[in-house]
């Protein structure tokens, strides 16, 4: 196939590009410079332009591009940004793929489990609502820009993605070196959940997105499993053979990490009913084994 791939250059786009080409796809990079070499495409998301005639050809694209979450305080420039970075991407990419004489079969678009809020203890599915607070109306307006796509008869689905675990890169790739260094330990008290997914699952759930027929609308990539933050505290320490004697107090999450602490101690259960309901696999369904990978890689 002929797949299109925004944030290419980051954690998954860069896994994702390397697991396609490796079996021999024809991969296109969206870029925001002007192109180097082969296989790269112009576009613009503050501008609304794409170089829709360097995606000619292409079946499926994958639009993954966003500014991160956790990379910088929460301060009001930033949360525009992390919204505009997200909205305006994805409606000027929709829109473009919309306007072409054959557009592509389908487009995934990057969404989160932020989607949902916090969901407490309660398992939550595709089904359940969104929930309130400034990741969920995130989430809400990032999956609306897609419409345009959608109209326009192009399959759409929406990746709502968990925690990735990854050894580097990402928001769990910084937990690795504290937890090296012995310094690890559970978040508040450690009882809410986090749904987890290990990169190598991630990478084989998008390309289960691309080619999967019967999927389009939001679609939750997790392992099957939820895990508590003290579960993986633990697991981290057993795996790293590190003690995990440190808690991290929620006063002193907050005084830290600002606004963004909330959802570092709210609590999301979230479980993969459509991915499982369509016959996907997970080679590391449990923490443990996405640790123990993640260590590895």
């Amino acid at each position: 196939m002929r797949i299109a791939i925004t944030g290419s250059t980051g954690l998954i786009g860069t896994a994702l590009v390397r697991s396609l080409r490796t079996d021999g796809h024809d991969v296109v990079r969206l870029v925001r410079r002007a192109p180097r070499a082969a296989g790269e495409v112009r576009w613009d998301p503050e501008g609304q332009q794409v170089d829709t005639a360097g995606l000619a050809g292409c079946e499926a694209v994958v639009h993954l591009a966003g500014a991160g979450v956790a990379d910088h305080r929460w301060t009001a420039a930033y949360k525009q940004r992390i919204r505009d970075s997200r909205v305006h991407g994805t409606r000027t990419l929709a829109t473009a793929l919309a306007s072409m004489d054959t557009p592509p079969r389908v487009f995934v678009s990057g969404s989160a489990i932020g989607y949902y809020g916090d969901t407490g203890d309660r398992r939550t599915d595709e089904s359940g609502p969104a929930g309130h607070g400034f990741l969920p109306e995130v989430c809400v307006d990032w999956e609306d820009a897609a419409r345009p796509a959608a109209d326009a008869g192009i399959r759409t689905v929406f990746a709502r993605t968990g925690l990735v675990v990854a050894g580097s890169g990402g928001a769990w790739g910084r937990l690795f070196p504290i937890f090296r260094l012995g310094l690890g330990g559970r978040l508040g008290d450690g009882s809410q959940y986090w749904s987890f997914i290990s990169l190598q699952d991630h990478i084989a759930a998008l390309r289960h997105l691309v080619t999967t027929e019967e999927l389009s609308g939001p679609v939750n990539l997790t392992a099957p499993e939820p895990v508590t933050n003290r579960e993986v505290t633990a697991v981290m320490g057993r795996v790293l053979h590190r003690p995990t004697l440190f808690t991290v107090p929620a006063p002193a999450l907050r005084l830290v990490l600002g606004e963004f602490a909330e959802d570092v101690l709210g609590s999301q259960r979230i479980v993969p009913r459509r991915l499982l309901d369509s016959g996907f696999g997970f080679a590391h369904p449990r923490i443990i084994d996405a640790v123990r990978a993640a260590q590895q890689s």
